[in-house]
């Protein structure tokens, strides 16, 4: 290999380092969002229909700017969209860490949402269109980063607490890694690397990215998939914001004993998401899913009705595990079927995201109204939707 090749190829790989890295940081605050719930609902004094606005609002107005987002983001200026985002990532963990009320913290959110979508969903765009005919196993590879960031999650909530730090600490230290990340962003040259898409073109204009949305939704193999997508984030985010306040309202054991729980729901998440990249090398995506979902099916009523702690953990695991492949073979089966016009998929996904962003909301009106308990069994719509509409892609 000559010097101006191994000098490319090392550029690629930094790249697509910094592309994983964004995901991984992602996930991280997510997820330490996620397990801190609790905490933040007594240091608040939030109700369960104000968790549910907090992870409905931000998500609504998110799926009003990000399409915008995606379409600019074929049409150029990605770099600028991304380190714009990372910017706004950052302050909205600063503005996170210093709410007081349950105004001041829904402010934070509602920029941090957009910002993630600028900073994180153009990177995973950017990473697709690296290579075009490799989606799955990409998405493989940058479910398996988000899943490491998972795992440190409720870890680092967890060391924090042991240190007697507050939940506070834990979003400004996340917002200083941010800065750090976004700074070797900022100097990495994200225009040598090539990234070949059909919105190259200079008559392209945002009317016509539009348009191309629109003609995507009529289309019925794109529109199945986002269906699929978004009832399976039923069980992947949504749930993940219930089951840290199902551990403690309703098995009634302590914080920290529910984030070692999520760890464990989190870890066999991972090794699903280590096990899931060569995997697809010998066997379609698809398949794999088909199984996992019935097994998820079979798994979710006895992780609810099952009185033992420890047997209601060990199922968790096994949950985490199962339903680790979901987001990849989905989302890279989306990819796929929008060939060359990754920004547009980000459009596409907010779209959707606009009907399914209520889902919180609601699970939560039914928590308050009804109680946690019955409103877990709610989440078993998502295995049961996508096992119809996998059925339905193989016939």
């Amino acid at each position: 290999m000559s010097l101006d090749g191994h000098k490319k190829t090392k550029s690629v790989i930094v790249f697509i380092s910094l592309l994983l890295a964004i995901e991984g940081l992602d996930e991280i605050v997510d997820g330490v969002m996620g397990v801190t719930y609790p905490l933040i609902r007594d240091d608040l004094e939030l109700s369960y229909v104000q968790i549910g606005l907090l992870l409905t609002i931000p998500n609504t107005v998110s799926s009003l700017i990000e399409p915008i987002l995606g379409i600019l983001g074929d049409f150029g200026g990605r770099k600028l969209l991304i380190l714009g985002g990372g910017i706004s990532f950052a302050a909205a963990l600063v503005l996170i860490a210093l709410s007081h009320q349950f105004w001041s913290l829904l402010a934070a959110l509602v920029l941090f949402y957009p910002a993630s979508g600028a900073f994180v969903s153009l990177s995973q765009a950017t990473l697709m269109d690296l290579e075009p005919h490799r989606h799955e196993a990409n998405m493989a590879r940058w479910a398996l980063a988000g899943s490491l960031g998972n795992v440190l999650a409720p870890l680092a909530l967890t060391g924090a607490l042991t240190l007697n730090q507050s939940w506070r600490n834990v979003f400004l230290t996340l917002a200083a890694l941010s800065v750090c990340l976004l700074c070797s962003v900022w100097k990495f040259p994200i225009e040598g690397v090539k990234v070949s898409t059909p919105m190259d073109m200079p008559e392209f204009s945002i009317q016509k990215g539009i348009h191309h949305v629109i003609y995507a939704l009529k289309r019925r193999n794109v529109l199945r998939w986002l269906i699929l997508l978004q009832s399976s984030d039923l069980m992947l985010d949504v749930v993940r914001g219930f089951l840290a306040l199902y551990f403690v309202d309703v098995i009634g054991i302590s914080g920290t004993q529910a984030s070692f729980a999520f760890s464990i729901w989190l870890g066999f998440g991972l090794l699903g998401d280590l096990f899931l990249i060569p995997l697809l090398e010998r066997v379609q995506g698809i398949q794999y899913l088909r199984l996992s979902v019935f097994l998820v099916l079979c798994l979710y009523p006895a992780f609810l009705l099952l009185p033992n702690i420890t047997l209601k953990i060990i199922i968790l695991g096994a949950l985490g595990f199962l339903n680790a492949g979901w987001y990849s073979i989905l989302q890279g089966q989306l990819y796929t079927a929008m060939l060359g016009q990754s920004g547009t998929v980000m459009a596409l996904n907010n779209l959707a995201g606009l009907v399914s962003a209520f889902m919180p909301l609601v699970l939560g009106w039914l928590a308050h109204k009804y109680g946690l308990q019955p409103t877990m069994w709610a989440f078993l719509a998502a295995p049961m939707i996508l096992l119809i509409g996998l059925c339905y892609e193989r016939k």
